[in-house]
């Protein structure tokens, strides 16, 4: 036996027991409180939660809204069609993530395997198109065109395609009445993204995951008033996912119906002679250049005057919307993004800019009269005009002597601006301005709506440029360093500008102001705005922000809440100086008028017809034409990019669309039968008792018919070919 004492031992062990049971009892309080804190404090937060495990929600999407002309022809609605989507979450629990299955259905549906798999994969910045930018737990669209047998082959054969449904759907449909696409007016619609979720969960219209939206165009302007209430209906299942009854549901909503001041008859005519026009011109020699002209790109503004409502408005190039339905193919949407393609998806009309040339010469004539001229004293129009060592000629460089600012305007006299736009700078102070300078050009272009958004209900809408003192100051300090870094005094032109541009391109120099009076330099101007000017001129002074939409009315026809035309401003001059501008532009049409060849037979003593001709020159590039016109009823405005002189390019158009408009034949005479639109759409389409509303049939514009385009069989105008001294 031990003679070791057992009581030696007694401490060390206590201490022992003394530790654990104090960790035992930390253990037990630490699980105590978070138990409290679990059932307690946060018991009833959790005990929703797992409510809500217990409850699935199956989404029924609304019917979107219909997209009406005026007179209740859709342009944008919705047709039944066979759907075949994919459920990512059900595939993504295969063992090879569903390529089986998806390889399948590509066989059934006549499609690459390959296609099939992009159409679900998710987006993000890495990866193209095409892909799904919605939620990834809906079903995603792979094809909106099933056939009946493809999509029986689908659901009979529901154990060789899990994850897969085939359900009828209504599809959104751009129908192009008349061939009129509409294309960047209408827009287009994609699924919602989750930022957009979380952005619009705490609005009066939140998102769900199944919404589609709309990306451009009126889809998105009014998507809210569009897109309605999707239904939702609510199941409680068990945990094995067996449904075991139903809860709260939320019923939809279909859109409202949305009514435009879009005529779909007067959108075709703008369409195809738009197009007509580029077609014709690119088979025309540029004298300055000594090749065809390249007419790239263009756009026609139809507008009410004393309204500011958009009659049609065309792009080119232009694009189908139902390219986007269903998710855009691979190709298609290289084709609407590539700069091969010019970007379609542009709508040059309030996106295209590019200076104004003489167009912009009503703007230079309201700030000669601002600035103290008389509009009927003389000025002169030399040949040229000399400031310096250096010549700014007047077009074709010739001259008319002593003339009125509206016979500057009939014949588009460069030197009489020259002169008024280098005055004002002097009398400014010059290179050192003072601290009253009047800026009066400048001031006045602004007044008239240029540099700024016209306020029309589309978006992404540009401002154009108006390069004044300030924005002259804020260019410069954005490009000093790269100026200076590529200027090189006596190199190239270019290096040589940069050389200038580098010490002193802050400055607002004369031959800045001399250009800018004719619409040249820096400025920048969109269709949009100029047809905005115009009809301000027309309708007596007041600038109108231009609209599309015209009315929303309820799904059940009850409700109709009209979209009032709305003013923005005046113009800066009084109604004398509007009468004289007016009587101005009016010449411009009439013998002797740098568009009287264009206008040959017109009822100028029943519908008077008013215009400005410019041709504006862009550095490295060809003239781009502008013709600005009115008449009491509408204005109309056309530019073709690279597509040479005002007259020569866009009249032949204008005058096309015009007699369409009000059914002229080539001599003038007016025959109401044949007229799309004598004068503005004054009423909104009849709502049947049940919502709906009787859409007219419109036929595809047949430019025969006009007799007034000689390439299409009509009748040749009385001058074959500008003289010298009508150009513009």
């Amino acid at each position: 036996m031990s003679n070791i004492p057992e009581t030696g031992r007694t401490p060390r062990v206590q201490i022992r027991l003394v530790v654990i049971q104090i960790l035992v009892f930390s253990l037990l309080f630490t699980l105590g409180g978070r138990l409290w804190y679990l059932q307690i404090r946060q018991g009833k937060e959790y005990t929703d939660e797992a409510k809500n495990n217990h409850v699935q929600q199956v989404v029924q999407p609304a019917v979107r809204g219909s997209i009406l002309d005026a007179r209740g022809v859709p342009l944008a609605d919705n047709e039944t069609r066979l759907v075949v989507s994919a459920s990512r979450t059900e595939l993504m629990k295969m063992k090879d993530d569903g390529k089986a299955v998806l390889t399948r259905l590509a066989g059934v549906l006549g499609m690459k395997p390959q296609d099939v798999m992009n159409k679900i994969r998710l987006c993000d910045s890495q990866t193209p198109k095409p892909c799904w930018n919605g939620s990834p737990f809906q079903p995603i669209p792979v094809t909106d065109k099933a056939t009946t047998q493809q999509a029986l082959t689908i659901r009979e054969a529901s154990e060789d395609f899990p994850g897969i449904t085939a359900e009828l759907a209504a599809v959104r449909r751009y129908p192009a009445p008349g061939k009129a696409r509409t294309a960047q007016v209408l827009g287009y619609l994609s699924p919602v993204t989750d930022e957009e979720i979380e952005k619009a969960k705490d609005t009066d219209s939140p998102f769900l995951r199944s919404d589609q939206v709309g990306r451009s165009g009126i889809e998105r302007t009014y998507d809210k008033e569009l897109r309605g209430k999707a239904g939702v209906t609510r199941y409680e299942v068990d945990n094995l996912g067996r449904v075991m009854g139903q809860t709260k549901s939320d019923p939809g909503v279909p859109g409202s119906t949305l009514v435009t001041s879009i005529d779909a008859r007067v959108q075709a005519v703008a369409e195809y002679e738009l197009h007509q026009a580029m077609k014709t011109v690119r088979g025309e020699t540029d004298k300055i250049t000594g090749r065809p002209y390249e007419a790239d790109a263009g756009a026609v503004v139809v507008m009410e005057s004393r309204t500011g409502r958009v009659v049609a408005m065309a792009s080119q190039p232009d694009y189908d919307p139902n390219a986007w339905v269903g998710g855009i193919a691979a190709k298609d949407y290289a084709a609407l993004t590539s700069k091969d393609s010019n970007y379609p998806l542009l709508n040059r009309a309030i996106q295209g800019q590019a200076p104004a040339g003489s167009v912009f010469k009503v703007v230079s004539a309201s700030a000669a009269v601002r600035a103290g001229n008389d509009f009927n004293d003389k000025y002169l129009c030399s040949a040229s005009y000399s400031m310096g060592n250096r010549s700014f000629a007047n077009f074709e460089s010739k001259g008319h002597g002593p003339i009125t600012l509206g016979d500057a305007l009939k014949y588009s006299c460069n030197t009489v601006f020259y002169r008024l736009g280098h005055q004002e700078w002097q009398r400014d102070g010059g290179l050192k301005p003072k601290k009253d300078a009047k800026d009066w050009f400048y001031r006045t272009a602004r007044d008239f709506g240029f540099g700024s958004e016209t306020g029309i209900d589309l978006p992404n809408e540009v401002t154009g440029r108006i390069p004044d003192r300030q924005w002259k100051q804020s260019f410069w300090e954005a490009n000093k360093d790269s100026w200076c870094k590529q200027g090189k005094k006596g190199g190239s032109y270019v290096e040589q500008i940069a050389y200038e541009s580098c010490l002193e391109g802050n400055q607002l120099k004369a031959f800045d102001s001399i250009n800018f009076a004719i619409g040249q330099g820096d400025v920048l101007i969109t269709p949009v705005q100029l047809a905005t000017a115009y009809a301000a001129i027309s309708n007596g002074g007041t600038l109108y922000n231009p609209t599309v939409g015209k009315a929303v009315i309820s799904p059940d026809g009850k409700r109709i809440r009209e979209i009032k035309p709305t003013a923005h401003g005046r113009l800066p001059v009084d109604a004398q100086t509007i009468k004289d501008l007016d009587k101005g532009l009016r010449s411009v049409v009439e013998p002797g008028g740098t568009a009287a060849w264009r206008f040959g037979g017109w009822p100028q003593d029943k519908i008077p017809m008013h215009a400005k001709t410019g041709t504006a020159q862009v550095y490295g590039k060809q003239t781009t034409s502008w013709l600005a016109t009115y008449t009491r009823d509408f204005t109309i405005v056309m530019t073709i990019s690279q597509g040479g002189t005002g007259s020569g390019a866009s009249g032949p158009a204008v005058r096309n669309i015009y007699d369409a408009l009000y059914g002229l034949d080539d001599a003038g005479k007016q025959d109401l039968k044949r007229a799309l639109l004598p004068q503005p759409q004054q009423t909104l389409p009849k709502v049947n008792p049940d919502g709906t509303i009787d859409a007219p049939e419109v036929k595809p514009y047949d430019p025969k018919s006009q007799l007034v385009d000689p390439a299409e069989g009509g009748v040749v105008p009385p001058l074959a070919g500008p003289p010298p001294y009508l150009r513009d």
